[in-house]
């Protein structure tokens, strides 16, 4: 189960909206989702899996996004959470899961299956979250500027929404959404 919010930094302040991933899968819709929420200001996408992990997205005006992430090794073995680890490991996580498949490392003495119904898509995603660290990945300085150092950034575990949105001075309208 995934919570998704959006913060925009207008002229009048914060406005929060939690959205909806259904059509996200890629980057690119998550940006482009998130320019539609406010044109040229800040605005930052919050993406949580069940206390897992969380991802923060900031978009600004027709710059690149930057992108965090909690925990790449738990975020990668999710369907949001590749999209924000792929973008932030890049070639990076492409050329590791290759050599790893490569290695034949299915637990098998032959390189044999264990059982005849394996999904491909699984067999990656899974290669893809051995690739990436259990660990905070991406831009630590993504809200340095907003409010919040990168040390209380890579310290949130429970509740980092709700953090977050204080130090960006923001509590106020995210409860209205939540």
């Amino acid at each position: 189960m995934y919570f998704a919010a959006l913060l925009a930094r207008t002229e009048d302040g914060w406005e929060a909206s939690d959205t909806e991933l259904d059509d996200v899968e890629t980057l690119s819709d998550l940006t482009e989702l998130a320019r539609e929420a406010s044109d040229d200001d800040t605005v930052i996408v919050f993406i949580e899996q069940e206390d897992a992990w969380f991802g923060i997205v900031r978009i600004e005006g027709e710059e690149d996004p930057r992108v965090y992430v909690s925990d790449g090794a738990a975020a990668a073995r999710s369907s949001y959470g590749e999209i924000l680890t792929r973008e932030i490991l890049g070639d990076d996580l492409d050329d590791i899961v290759d050599e790893l498949e490569s290695l034949d490392l299915d637990g098998t003495e032959d390189g044999e299956p264990l059982d005849g119904d394996t999904d491909d898509d699984d067999e990656e995603t899974s290669v893809a979250a051995e690739a990436v660290p259990a660990a905070p990945v991406g831009d630590r300085l993504i809200l340095a500027d907003l409010g919040m150092p990168p040390a209380d950034l890579m310290a949130l575990d429970s509740d980092a929404l709700a953090e977050i949105a204080d130090a960006l001075g923001a509590a106020e309208v995210l409860e209205a959404v939540r």
